[in-house]
């Protein structure tokens, strides 16, 4: 299956937890940053998903947040350190693309924002994403 959404980094699964309707999904990416991803209990049993399960993480690129260090004080599970590779600009939109370790990951985000934050090819940033925002693919 071919699939628009641009970040799909491996990774396998190593909890799941459980609730009413509910679960969260924590899975160790092949970079060795953990991934919560927030998906519904039809979806664990749909894709059979467990321990060791190995899976794709799918977020889109409008999804993802940049910061320029790390942030605390947020709900916002995901935060992976990386570094900017390039910056594509347009007149109101950007597509920055950060290598994290083990993959790359997109971010669309405004013009704007790139110029705020200074963002430019080798630029520290922090990646945030919800994890609600997270899908799930078994390979």
């Amino acid at each position: 299956m071919t699939l628009t959404i641009r970040n799909q980094i491996p990774g396998t699964v190593t909890s799941v937890t459980q609730g009413e309707a509910m679960a969260t999904v924590r899975v160790r990416l092949d970079g060795g940053q953990d991934v919560t991803a927030a998906v519904t209990l039809d979806a664990v049993k749909d894709l059979g998903l467990a321990e060791g399960s190995a899976v794709r993480t799918l977020i889109k690129a409008t999804e993802v947040s940049l910061a320029t260090g790390p942030v605390q004080g947020l709900s916002i599970r995901n935060q992976l350190p990386g570094t900017v590779r390039e910056v594509a600009a347009g007149a109101a939109m950007a597509s920055v693309k950060v290598s994290v370790d083990g993959g790359e990951v997109t971010a669309a985000i405004t013009q704007d924002a790139v110029a705020d934050l200074g963002l430019a090819a080798g630029s520290a940033v922090t990646v945030l994403f919800k994890s609600t925002e997270v899908s799930l693919a078994t390979v």
